[in-house]
């Protein structure tokens, strides 16, 4: 019949629409979950899966090693999540994130997640320092008591009667104690930057203090960067967090990134938590590191890779966002040390040279590098506290993208410090 014809196809166009309309609510939801990387045109992906399904622990004595997939070793290692970003011909070339962020909360690391850089926060800190040396704020290689207003340094024999200056500091020559922070707990009271540096409660570390004399070699010392944290501070009459987001990563161009400890409030669903070796949760997620300019920085692999780039560029006299060229030259100028030069340290392979740091803070892991000539780099942070997968990742970018002279595992045979 025509009436029931035509009752009919009003509702099958009823609950088309249903359905288109109900498309259109859940799909967008499923889309922004489930796919949590960018997608790269076919020759890309290749690249990608070639980096992905090609890890190896070291120099091969055979012609053939054996390989890994990245998720084979992330199993092995119990690391939950790693995100990474690749550099080719000073552009990021891709970002891609694996496994979770939260595995409780089955929630995935994307590009956006942010993971505690731990010790990478000292090349940053570096350039936040050089910074006000080149503004004249700040004398490089004058005695740091000079600058330091709210606290002093108290030199005692060890330090013969030498002045420490903040070149000491970046370059880890200052001959100073405490290597490293634990960070504190969530719950924990927070000791301010004069309390860490003179090992009072609440801090958990002993008092910053002189074991050798200045500049007699290469001492690494996360107490020493803590100092010119104050420094930075004092000269500049900011908070650290303050003066490096409006200083250093603003600049360039890091705007997923901060110092801010605690992190703030609105960061929360984007950050990363941390796991032991073992797999295992960090209690309260993560630690907090008053410490900044030593620990602290909240970063993404994609923000690391614009400060790679810049460092890069500006070295070739292109860019010049926050540092000149020449002040890029003479951070990553050896200072009284093969190696170590200001906030960064420098592998030297056959004339081939590279800048990076590694990191390691409770539950997290990271490490970059970044090619002094060709624009060629990688950034790789991992919430675990096993450390030992970051040297494969590496590995095999640097033999898919056929870096120049790269020492396979350098940051080991180099001797570098976390």
């Amino acid at each position: 019949m025509p009436g029931q014809k035509s009752t009919f196809m009003k509702e099958r166009c009823i609950i088309f629409k249903k359905f288109v309309l109900l498309l259109f609510v859940t799909v967008p939801a499923c889309t922004a979950y489930g796919q949590t990387n960018p997608q790269y045109p076919e020759e890309k992906e290749a690249v990608i899966k070639e980096v992905e399904e090609n890890l190896f622990s070291g120099i091969p004595a055979e012609k053939n090693p054996v390989k890994w997939t990245l998720r084979e070793r992330m199993k092995h290692y119990h690391v939950n999540g790693v995100s990474i970003a690749v550099i080719k011909d000073f552009k990021i070339d891709w970002v891609r994130g694996y496994g979770w962020a939260d595995s409780a909360g089955q929630r995935p690391v994307t590009p956006a997640t942010l993971f505690q850089a731990a010790s990478i926060s000292k090349s940053l800190n570096a350039v936040g320092v050089l910074k006000l040396v080149q503004e004249g704020k700040l004398g490089l290689y004058s005695d740091i008591n000079k600058y330091l207003k709210s606290w002093k340094f108290p030199y005692d024999s060890l330090s013969d009667g030498k002045e420490i200056t903040v070149a000491n500091l970046l370059s880890h020559t200052a001959g100073l104690t405490v290597h490293g922070f634990p960070g504190y707990e969530k719950d924990s009271v927070l000791p301010g930057l004069v309390q860490i540096l003179n090992g009072e409660k609440p801090a958990n570390t002993g008092a910053v203090r002189s074991v050798t004399a200045p500049s007699l070699g290469y001492h690494y010392s996360g107490g020493g960067t803590t100092i010119s944290q104050l420094v930075a501070e004092d000269v500049s009459g900011q908070p650290y967090d303050l003066f490096m987001q409006k200083n250093v990563l603003k600049p360039l161009g890091m705007t997923a990134s901060f110092f801010t400890q605690p992190p703030p409030a609105d960061k929360q669903n984007l950050l990363a938590t941390g796991y032991n070796r073992n797999g295992k949760e960090i209690k309260g997620k993560y630690h907090i590191y008053p410490a900044a300019a030593a620990a602290g920085l909240w970063t993404t692999p994609s923000d690391l890779a614009r400060y790679i780039i810049e460092t890069q560029l500006s070295l070739e006299g292109k860019s010049r966002k926050v540092l000149s060229p020449e002040m890029t030259v003479l951070r990553l100028t050896p200072y009284k040390n093969p190696s170590a030069a200001l906030g960064v340290f420098i592998i030297n392979k056959n004339g081939t040279k590279y800048f990076q740091h590694q990191g390691a803070n409770a539950g997290f892991a990271s490490m970059y590098i970044g090619g002094f000539e060709d624009g060629t780099g990688a950034v790789v942070i991992i919430n675990s506290s096993d450390a030992s997968l970051l040297d494969e990742i590496i590995n095999s970018i640097a033999r898919v993208y056929q870096w120049k002279n790269f020492p396979v595992a350098a940051s080991k045979k180099e001797g570098i410090d976390l």
